[in-house]
C-alpha cells in the first residue's frame, strides 16, 4: 500500500465524484486505502458528504474507519445515523473495546437505543460491562476477545475450542489457560501445543509465569508495566483473579497519545481538553481561567513592585535586571517541574521514595545557583556597577534560582500526592509564582544592600 498524502485536488475531485452520484469511481478509489486514510477524507466532508461515502463501504471497512476518526468528528457522523445504522453496521463489526468508547461518547438514552439493536446480545453484554468500568483503568482499556483454554482439557479439546474462539479475534498473541473458575494460570505457547501428542494435559505443558493486571489498576500503571517488560498485550483480571479481558499495545498507544495531549494542554494553561474543530466558545472557555491567574499574579507583581517605588526612584538602576531576575525564575523552575512531571508520569518517582534522586535535583539547583549568581557578578563588576547593585544581583540571581528550582521539584510530587495532575505545575502556575516571588526576593534584598553600602 502506498504513502498516502491527502490533497486539496483529491478533495475536491471526491466531492465532485460524490455531487455525481458515481458510486463506481468512488469505490475504485477507496478499495485500497487504509481506514486511517480514509478517515483523513471524511474530516475533510460535510455530514451529506461522508454519509454518501460510507455506504459505499464494505461494513468491516466502515466500522475501522469510524474508529479512526476524531472523536468531535466522529460524534457529528453518528447524530446523523439512526441507532440502527449505528449498532448493525458499525458496533457489531467492532471489537468490544472499540465498540464500548464509541457508544461511551453517546448520550445515555442513545447508549440504550443502540445497544437495543445489536443482535449479538453477547456482545451486548460484554460493552456494557466494560462501559462500568471507571475512566482511566485497565478495564476501560481492555477488550474481551481473547481465546482461553482449561487447564484440564487435552490438546484435542483445546484445538475444538480454540476454532470457535478465534472467529472473534482478530490477532492471537497469546492462548490464556484458566482453571474451572475462570482463574487465570499462565499462558500455553503454540509450539508446544503442535509438539506435544493429542492426550496430554495443558496442565503439563503451560507456562505459569505470566504477567497480569488488575481490570481496577490506573491505566498510567499499565502503561508502565507494557513498558518495562516490553509487552504487545496484557491481560487483565478481576478482584479473585478471574480472567476477563485484554489490552494491546494499540490501546496503550492511543491512551498515552491522549494523556500527552492534556498535559500538553495543560502545562500551556488550558484548563479543558479541546480540539482544533471545537467552538469558539468552548476554546475561550478552556484559556480564560490560567489568562486570569497570570493576569491575577500580574497584579500582585504590580503591587509588589509598587511597595518598593521609593527605592526603585532613588535607585533607578535597581530596575535594569527586574526582568532578569524573573525570568530567569519562570525559566528555572519549567525545567524542573518539567523533569519531576515526567519522573512522575514514567513511574520512577514517589512522594515518599527516592531520595537520592531529590538530593539530586537540590544538587543541581545549587550547581546552577551558584554558576548564574557568580557570572551576574563578574558582569556588574566589569561593567562598573556599584558594589551595592553587584551584590543585589549575585543574590537575587543565587536565591531565586535555589527557590524556583526547589519549588519546582515538589510542587509536582505535592500535587500528585494530592490526586492532582502534576502537569499543573509545568505552566503558567508555576511561572506566575515564581516572577512574583523573584520580584520580592530582588527587591527586598536591593533595600537592604542599598542601605548597607551607601
Amino acid at each position: 500500500m502506498a504513502n498516502f498524502e491527502l490533497t486539496r485536488e483529491l478533495i475536491e475531485e471526491i466531492r465532485w465524484l460524490i455531487d455525481q452520484k458515481d458510486e463506481a469511481l468512488l469505490s475504485d478509489i477507496l478499495k485500497d486505502m487504509h481506514p486511517a486514510d480514509i478517515a483523513e477524507i471524511y474530516e475533510e466532508l460535510s455530514i451529506e458528504e461522508a454519509k454518501f461515502l460510507y455506504f459505499l463501504l464494505d461494513d468491516d471497512t466502515a466500522a475501522d474507519v469510524l474508529i479512526e476518526l476524531e472523536e468531535d468528528d466522529r460524534l457529528r457522523f453518528l447524530k446523523a445515523l439512526p441507532s440502527e445504522v449505528i449498532a448493525r453496521r458499525f458496533i457489531g463489526r467492532m471489537d468490544s473495546d472499540d465498540a464500548a468508547d464509541v457508544i461511551a461518547e453517546l448520550d445515555e438514552d442513545r447508549q440504550k437505543e443502540v445497544l437495543s439493536y445489536l443482535e449479538d446480545i453477547s456482545m451486548a453484554g460484554d460493552i456494557v460491562d466494560l462501559l462500568n468500568y471507571d475512566e482511566d483503568t485497565a478495564g476501560s482499556l481492555m477488550a474481551k476477545e481473547l481465546i482461553k483454554v482449561k487447564e484440564s482439557w487435552n490438546i484435542v479439546t483445546c484445538l475444538r475450542s480454540m476454532r470457535r474462539q478465534v472467529e472473534e479475534v482478530d490477532d492471537v498473541y497469546f492462548v490464556y489457560v484458566v482453571d474451572n473458575d475462570g482463574v487465570l494460570k499462565g499462558t500455553l505457547s503454540l509450539k508446544k501445543m503442535l509438539l506435544s501428542s493429542t492426550d496430554t494435559l495443558v496442565r503439563d505443558i503451560y507456562n505459569p509465569d505470566v504477567i497480569a493486571v488488575s481490570a481496577d489498576v490506573h491505566s498510567e500503571e499499565v502503561t508502565n508495566i507494557m513498558d518495562k517488560y516490553d509487552l504487545v498485550v496484557l491481560p487483565v483480571i478481576d478482584s479473585i483473579g478471574r480472567l476477563v479481558g485484554r489490552i494491546t499495545i494499540d490501546d496503550v498507544v492511543d491512551y498515552m497519545r491522549e494523556e500527552a495531549e492534556k498535559d500538553y494542554q495543560l502545562a500551556s494553561g488550558i484548563t479543558e481538553d479541546v480540539e482544533a474543530s471545537d467552538s469558539v466558545w468552548r476554546h475561550t472557555r478552556a484559556r480564560i481561567p490560567w489568562l486570569m491567574i497570570g493576569l491575577a499574579g500580574g497584579l500582585l507583581g504590580s503591587r509588589v513592585i509598587s511597595a518598593f517605588e521609593g527605592n526603585i526612584s532613588e535607585h533607578p538602576e535597581v530596575a535594569f535586571f527586574m526582568p532578569l531576575i524573573a525570568a530567569m525564575g519562570g525559566n528555572v523552575g519549567i525545567q524542573s517541574s518539567a523533569i519531576m512531571v515526567q519522573s512522575i508520569a514514567s513511574g520512577g518517582l514517589g512522594f515518599d521514595t527516592n531520595f537520592k534522586k531529590l538530593l539530586k535535583e537540590v544538587s543541581i539547583a545549587l550547581l546552577n545557583a551558584s554558576a548564574l549568581a557568580a557570572l551576574a557578578f563578574i558582569y556588574n563588576f566589569a561593567i562598573g556597577s556599584h558594589f551595592a547593585l553587584t551584590f543585589t544581583v549575585a543574590s537575587a540571581m543565587f536565591s531565586v534560582v535555589m527557590f524556583a528550582s526547589l519549588f519546582g521539584t515538589f510542587l509536582p510530587l505535592l500535587l500528585n500526592r494530592m490526586k492532582i495532575d502534576p502537569a499543573l505545575a509545568t505552566g503558567p502556575f508555576i511561572t506566575t509564582l515564581n516572577d512574583i516571588s523573584g520580584m520580592f526576593v530582588y527587591l527586598i534584598l536591593a533595600a537592604y544592600f542599598f542601605e548597607v553600602f551607601l
